[in-house]
């Protein structure tokens, strides 16, 4: 058993003891079912920020993780990843779903803290980031733009808002959108299609969401 799929197994092993099934799990970390069972086949691992956050939600201290993780490093440097960013967990958790109907296959994530966004993207590659413009406690959405695009200056940024006031802020940044709530897969589609850097494969080429 690689170390990969031994960290994997005790993913599972803490999930189950906990009577939580991988969706469960997916919705306390606001990350997709498949990361989950990625996770736990083996097929991928969490990097250091991630492991933090599953060690949070499955109730024990990260050393546990890190046990079993033992000296693995991260197997997948070079993938995309897409994240959300709300500060509404019943709102972030619908946006991951739909992000998730509508791209099946990337790597979705979301976030209610923009430290932790900007945290992730600092050690993952982040292609396109849907956010709100208010993240409460006087965190805004436009300042955590200008962050991610320090780290990654081709970034995508979609503000997904019910704040239009927002929109010249937006368009000095060169937003590659600004969308109305409430999100749908059609929207989601449409702003990926008129991404201001593209991202090969995005939208996939096989079809539209189902109307």
């Amino acid at each position: 058993m690689t170390p990969a799929e031994q960290l994997g197994k005790k993913i599972r092993e803490l999930r189950m003891w906990k009577n939580l099934s991988q969706q469960q799990l997916a919705d306390l970390m606001f990350v997709t079912r498949k990361a989950v069972g990625n996770w736990e086949n083996g097929k991928r691992t969490p990097d250091a920020d991630t492991m933090q956050r599953l060690a949070g939600a499955l109730n024990v201290e990260v050393m546990v993780l890190l046990e079993a993780q033992h000296r693995i490093q991260k197997s997948a440097e070079d993938d995309r990843h897409i994240i959300v960013v709300d500060r509404d967990p019943a709102v972030l958790k619908n946006f991951v779903r739909q992000r998730t109907q509508a791209l099946p296959d990337e790597q979705i994530w979301g976030f209610r803290r923009p430290d932790e966004a900007l945290l992730f993207a600092k050690s993952n590659r982040v292609c396109v980031a849907f956010t709100e413009t208010d993240l409460g406690r006087n965190r805004s959405g436009v300042d955590l733009a200008r962050g991610l695009m320090e780290i990654c200056p081709k970034i995508n940024i979609v503000f997904v808002t019910d704040h239009p006031e927002y929109a010249i802020a937006a368009w000095e940044l060169n937003a590659s959108g600004y969308v109305m709530k409430p999100m749908t897969a059609e929207k989601i589609f449409s702003q990926l299609s008129c991404l201001r850097y593209p991202v090969p494969g995005l939208p996939p080429e096989t079809g539209q969401p189902e109307r």
